[in-house]
């Protein structure tokens, strides 16, 4: 069968026609999109929330501090003091002496020792090198009268004599004024002991300790009775005027310290003296 060319160049024209749109339409820029809005959104109130401790991470609550025990009140007279450690104080009286004294100062030093030396006072103004050496290493110096008379038998004034006249002695020798004083052979009574303590700002000194060395020159049995009888809060009584005395003082300072004991003097003594603690009522017996 034969088609018309008429047919042919119709169909022609219509592919070509066709052809040219498709071709165009495929080379035609893309519209640029645009991304789209979203949707408005309620706003987000956040809600405080409380803070919740861990019982693990909290502090730990300090203990409380306990408070300091009070010193007791200075008293008018001491034989011993009530302290919370092994204290003693060492005293040596009526010296100084020309020879024992310096030795017995040399045993202090080499163990650290601190003593309290009641001095007479005309031994203080015949050696006042040796007494400002008492002061220089540390030790405390304190008023034994001038001459150690048995001051309950004298009169007032040369009572006040005696007082004053060590007091002045020491004070030129050393610079220091003393604050404790020891009556001759321990004889004391309140009027003089309220005297001492108003006039002159003393406290007596009398002692818990007593070796009887001025009686018993024996060195081992000084030693032996201080070391038996030391106490914490003790005054021993001591003489630096005999050679068995100082000859007593390494066995029974060592002893001492080797059982624990640490030394001070009379004043720093009364400075740890604590209220003795109340006695124990016992009950009462029912009827």
């Amino acid at each position: 069968m034969r088609i018309p060319i008429k047919s042919v160049v119709a169909f022609a024209s219509t592919l070509l026609f066709f052809v040219v749109v498709v071709c165009f339409a495929s080379n035609a820029p893309a519209k640029a999109q645009l991304p789209p809005h979203p949707a408005p959104q309620a706003a987000v109130v956040v809600e405080p929330q409380p803070v919740i401790q861990s019982m693990s991470a909290e502090a730990p609550v300090p203990a409380p501090t306990p408070a300091p025990v009070p010193a007791a009140p200075r008293k008018p007279t001491y034989n011993s003091c009530n302290v919370d450690s092994s204290t003693v104080a060492m005293t040596f009286d009526d010296g100084p002496h020309p020879k024992l004294t310096p030795k017995l100062l040399d045993l202090l030093k080499e163990r650290n020792i601190k003593a309290t030396f009641f001095v007479i006072g005309k031994c203080v103004a015949e050696f006042p090198d040796i007494a400002k050496r008492i002061v220089d290493e540390g030790h405390e110096i304190a008023n034994h009268s001038w001459n150690h008379p048995q001051l309950t038998k004298l009169s007032p004034t040369a009572f006040a004599a005696e007082i004053t006249q060590t007091n002045e002695a020491i004070e030129k020798a050393t610079g220091i004024r003393p604050v404790v004083m020891r009556p001759p052979y321990g004889a004391i009574n309140p009027t003089l002991t309220k005297r001492l303590n108003e006039e002159y700002g003393l406290s007596v000194i009398l002692w818990s300790v007593d070796p009887l060395d001025w009686k018993i020159r024996n060195s081992d049995h000084v030693s032996s009775h201080i070391i038996k009888n030391a106490a914490p809060g003790a005054i021993i009584l001591a003489h630096d005027i005999h050679a068995s005395t100082i000859d007593a003082m390494p066995a029974a300072l060592d002893a001492l310290q080797s059982k624990g004991y640490t030394f001070a003097t009379v004043s720093e003594l009364i400075a740890m003296d604590r209220p003795a603690a109340p006695k124990a009522q016992s009950p009462k017996a029912t009827p």
